[in-house]
């Protein structure tokens, strides 16, 4: 005998197996036991919610002989007549390929005949939106003064391409989507029955995978039976067969990014490559993780409605206190908008390595989110003790500084960092240079006074005979003479000649414009 998919199998045939739609379930009921059915109704909502199911068991129950509180019985023959399939009481439609004028006019002419047995002719047209606006008009008629005996029931998971008209002709019941909870219970319940051992860590993955299908849901779990068969599902396999990413790896990628490590979210990604995941999937994954930092970083109560381990939850908690809101704000956009394009990409790969260097490196952007991440970067490294000329000339050469405006508001974070001493000296280089003597003085007018990584003072001096001169050891002692005398203190020089072609100030701090900043800085009183 062939197998049958457990959604088929298991597919509920009385109101009270129906999971997830009690509100829709209930009016039903109620209206067969009154005897008020209406002669048209419109389902909608998302897939594997159970729009067909409840049309179906409605069919029988309004034709079945002894319904028990609403539902029917299962037992007598149209029952079991409609159950196989068999009875011309029940007429499902599939406008999806029965979507003109033609295949609509045929059912206008079927109603003028009462059934054959029981007491109502019932239609079901599955995903009706992709009826044409003819056929819609041809249907308009009928379904405003059917017979007695006739009842449409329209299913659709796009209301909104359904014509007002026909929306006021029907009663409307929307279906939720069903909840995890809910999900993983009927799982449980079906795996008893099937004697299939399954983990409850991987049941309410499943379940959360689904995204509210009961349908998607069984469907997901038959795939990981079939390919584990015999053995107990456990939350690993689960991972395998869908192709998806433990949460562990949500974890490191997103320190990794934290960090600006761009070669390390590469190579991780070429793990996760490797290990034969899904991108999109891991695409979506990452985003929902993300979700969840920013939800424990902005809502109390966030642990209620985020459905991970205790343990997972524990870390969780310590990295939402690792980014401000506005960076898990970027990355989540960043994160999404690849969503959107990777769907129908060719080469998935390196549109998500695009995305993976864009986190890393938000000066690829220049809106506010992204320039509070650079600005967060430049922090970082300087609370570990890396001085700021090392940043500048660092972050510069990486692409992260640019020229302008942008510039100057990363520097203008600066300050604190670059010692007292070089700062004022900088501040009056044309009095120090004055007690040079010639060549030195003509050579330091044109030199640019800077901060070098290790604190020192730095001198950007021109390429060519500026540069041979200070690389005399006695020209160079000359200048630290000069500068002690000026300061009265002993100073590090540090001597470097600038590049070709290319303003110092690019790749240096202009220590000069930073003591204009700090004197000029504008103070807003907040009241």
């Amino acid at each position: 005998m062939s197998y049958t998919a457990l959604y088929r199998k298991f597919r509920p045939a009385a109101f009270e197996d129906v999971k997830g739609q009690d509100h829709i379930v209930t009016t039903l009921k109620n209206q067969i036991k009154a005897e008020r059915t209406s002669h048209a109704y419109l389902f909608c909502g998302t897939r594997g919610t159970g729009k067909t199911t409840i049309a179906k068991i409605f069919a029988r129950a309004v034709n079945c002989e002894h319904p028990a509180d609403g539902s029917p019985c299962g037992e007598c023959a149209i029952c079991q007549a409609i159950a196989a399939g068999a009875s011309m009481n029940v007429i499902e439609i599939d406008a999806a390929s029965n979507n003109g004028v033609d295949s609509i006019r045929e059912i206008v002419d079927e109603v003028a005949y009462s059934p054959a047995e029981g007491k109502y002719k019932v239609y079901i047209i599955d995903e009706v939106h992709m009826l044409s606006i003819g056929a819609f008009n041809a249907l308009l008629k009928t379904l405003e003064e059917p017979p007695s005996y006739v009842i449409f029931i329209l299913a659709t998971t796009e209301v909104h391409k359904i014509p007002i008209t026909i929306l006021s002709r029907c009663q409307r019941y929307d279906f939720k989507r069903i909840t995890i909870d809910t999900i993983s219970d009927r799982i449980k319940e079906l795996m008893e029955k099937e004697q299939v051992q399954v983990e409850e860590k991987a049941i309410r993955y499943i379940a959360k995978t689904a995204d509210g299908s009961m349908r998607d849901a069984l469907s997901l779990l038959d795939q990981c039976i079939a390919f584990h068969f015999g053995q107990e599902l456990t939350y690993d396999k689960v991972l395998d067969v869908l192709g998806a990413v433990d949460t562990e790896v949500f974890s490191r990628l997103f320190r990794i990014v934290l960090n600006g490590d761009v070669m390390g979210a590469i190579f991780l990604l070429e793990e996760i490559i490797m290990q034969g995941r899904e991108l999109t999937q891991f695409i979506s994954d990452f985003t929902w993780y993300l979700r969840n930092l920013l939800l424990i970083r902005t809502a109390d109560g966030a642990e209620d409605v985020i459905d991970i381990s205790t343990e997972n939850l524990e870390k969780l908690k310590e990295e939402a206190q690792m980014a401000e809101n506005d960076i898990i704000m970027r990355y989540i956009r960043v994160m999404s908008e690849l969503s959107g394009q990777i769907k129908y990409a060719s080469q998935k790969r390196i549109l998500v390595e695009i995305a993976l260097i864009k986190l890393c490196r938000p000066s690829m952007e220049t809106d506010t989110q992204s320039l509070a991440d650079r600005i967060r970067q430049l922090e970082e490294k300087i609370a570990n003790g890396i001085p700021a000329g090392a940043i500048s000339a660092m972050q510069v050469s990486e692409g992260i500084v640019e020229n302008g405006t942008d510039q100057q508001k990363l520097l203008a974070q600066l300050p604190e960092a670059i010692p007292e001493d070089v700062r004022e000296l900088a501040g009056k280089w044309s009095a120090v240079i004055g007690n040079a003597s010639m060549p030195m003085k003509a050579y330091l007018k044109a030199a640019y006074p800077s901060l070098a990584g290790d604190g020192s003072l730095l001198v950007v001096v021109s390429d060519g005979m500026p540069s041979d001169y200070f690389k005399e050891d006695s020209h160079k002692e000359e200048l630290q003479r000069i500068i002690a005398d000026f300061t009265g203190k002993q100073m590090k020089i540090t001597i470097q000649n600038s590049e070709q072609n290319r303003n110092p100030e690019e790749t240096f701090p202009n220590l000069t414009k930073l003591v204009s900043q700090v004197i000029n800085m504008e103070v807003e009183e907040i009241e």
